[in-house]
C-alpha cells in the first residue's frame, strides 16, 4: 500500500502546489517589506540631509549679511 509504515506523509500535487504558492507569497511579502524599508530610511536620510543643507545656506547667508552690516555695504 504505498508509503503506509514509512512515516512519510503523501502530499496530493494541489496541497504541494498550494504549499508552493503560500511560501513565494511569503517570501515576496518579506522582499517587498525589505524594500519598503529601505526607501524609507533613504527618504529619511535624503531629507535630513537637505534639511542640513538648508540650515547651512541660511546660516551662510546670516553671516553675509552680518559682515555687509559690520562694514557698511548694507
Amino acid at each position: 500500500m504505498g508509503d503506509q509504515g514509512t512515516g512519510r506523509d503523501h502530499l496530493s500535487k494541489a496541497e504541494i502546489n498550494k504549499d508552493t504558492i503560500q511560501a513565494t507569497a511569503e517570501a515576496a511579502a518579506g522582499a517587498v517589506g525589505e524594500v519598503a524599508t529601505i526607501i524609507t530610511k533613504a527618504v529619511k536620510d535624503v531629507a535630513g540631509a537637505i534639511g542640513g543643507f538648508a540650515t547651512e545656506v541660511f546660516e551662510i547667508r546670516e553671516s553675509a549679511r552680518r559682515a555687509g552690516e559690520e562694514h557698511g555695504t548694507d
